[in-house]
């Protein structure tokens, strides 16, 4: 393994350890003074980290509470705590039955309970419970049509929130009086609280008019019940809810600007919301590794060596029958662009270690990764065209298999040089 690859990988491991949410957890939950009997409500895939956490906080304040997780990220069992595993970025059965469970352990709270609603990124899948007149089926129909035409994650939960009895401010509402402390960790640019798992608990931005507008633009296809349900505006205004943010982007890139200083590399954080279609990311990042390589001994580029970092989530526009997730494409649009480049690692990866429907957190690239994939019998141009890129950089050996990591702040792109 060549240098930059090597601290490309300390990188990557020392960034995702640097945004895990226990320590938070607690900071958030010790800053504050529990009186009365605690139910916690955990969704998203850094559920089971953020419940674990807060249980061992409050100990025997807990009384009972439930843990909806994506599948594979439980890590056994929390006392008191019932936990169930769903499905993600597409809701199941599991997703339903986990939120119409904890809509059971908050409908008959006294004046001396309160719920502990721990927040984290994949909430909108796996926490659903579709609104009179739907079935689980018209929001999965609907969310493939979203995930699939390029939607961002912003469009896609003003559609989710419209739909469900469970987001968009419409839980805490089904807590009636009792009061909420949500402790969030930020997976969308902006830490809009209102699109976070689609802000179960908080007032809703998004209207039925702009939801109208994203079918609209899109040209989607919905049946006429759905329109009725769409037509159904969301809370506006949520009372019993205080919530406090303990992760996000910003701090993922900072957590890797800090360990590149650490290896010796001049970090420039270019941006922590990057939105755009994976491959046009791609190729961004691979020009600005032939920018430094080609110009940093002129005095007008970046002095080598350096790391351009940036956060963020890029959409994937499909086209084509193969298996990927954002972070791949990307990676695999930019090993086009910095092919025959030395010293230049780009990678891209999902801090939750989960990149679409695969097992993998993204991909890392070098100068030499697409010659690795011609010499496999494979085209990487055709590749990118199919949104194969799973299996392109698999051949290759160019993917990031971190497993789940505990927690989910978006993604993080980095460019580094010698």
């Amino acid at each position: 393994m060549n240098k930059v690859r090597e601290d490309a990988n300390k990188i990557i491991k020392e960034s995702i350890k640097a945004v895990l949410p226990e320590d938070a957890v607690v900071k958030a939950l010790t800053e504050r003074t529990f009186e009365k009997d605690v139910v916690i409500v955990a969704i998203g895939k850094a559920a089971w980290n953020m419940a674990k956490a807060a249980k061992d906080t409050l100990g025997s304040r807990v009384k009972k509470g439930i843990v909806i997780t994506k599948y594979n990220h439980s890590k056994g069992p929390i006392d008191t705590l019932e936990i169930i595993e769903a499905s993600h970025p597409v809701p199941d059965n599991n997703s339903v039955k986990g939120a119409t469970r904890a809509l059971e352990l908050v409908s008959d709270l006294t004046d001396q309970e309160e719920v502990v609603l721990l927040i984290s990124g994949g909430g909108s899948a796996l926490f659903e419970k579709p609104m009179e007149g739907l079935y689980i089926e018209d929001i999965i129909q609907l969310t493939n049509q979203l995930l699939s035409c390029g939607a961002d994650i912003i469009e896609i939960n003003t559609i989710r929130k419209h739909l469900s009895a469970v987001k968009g401010g419409r839980f805490a509402k089904e807590c009636g009086d009792v009061s909420i402390y949500a402790i969030v960790l930020s997976d969308v640019i902006g830490d809009r609280l209102d699109s976070i798992a689609s802000g179960p608990a908080y007032p809703d931005s998004s209207t039925s008019k702009e939801a109208f507008e994203i079918i609209e633009k899109y040209n989607l296809t919905i049946e006429p019940f759905i329109t009725e349900v769409l037509s159904i505006e969301t809370p506006k205004k949520i009372e019993n809810c205080e919530t406090v943010i303990m992760g996000s982007v910003p701090a993922l890139c900072e957590a890797a600007a800090n360990c590149a200083t650490n290896l010796g590399y001049r970090p420039l954080i270019l941006t922590s919301s990057l939105e755009c279609e994976a491959r046009e990311a791609g190729k961004f990042l691979a020009a600005i590794a032939r920018e430094i390589k080609n110009n940093s001994h002129n005095g007008y580029g970046i002095d080598l060596p350096c790391a351009i970092i940036a956060g963020g989530e890029t959409v994937v526009r499909i086209i084509g029958n193969g298996k990927g997730g954002r972070n791949q494409e990307l990676a695999l649009s930019a090993a086009l662009g910095i092919e025959g480049i030395e010293d230049v690692v780009v990678f891209s990866l999902g801090s939750d270690g989960t990149d679409g429907p695969t097992d993998a957190a993204g991909g890392i690239i070098d100068g030499e990764t697409t010659l690795r994939i011609r010499n496999k019998g494979r085209i990487p141009e055709v590749d990118l065209d199919n949104n194969d890129s799973y299996h392109a950089l698999s051949s290759s050996e160019d993917l990031i298999i971190t497993g789940p990591t505990g927690t989910n702040v978006n993604d993080l792109m980095l460019v580094l040089a010698r």
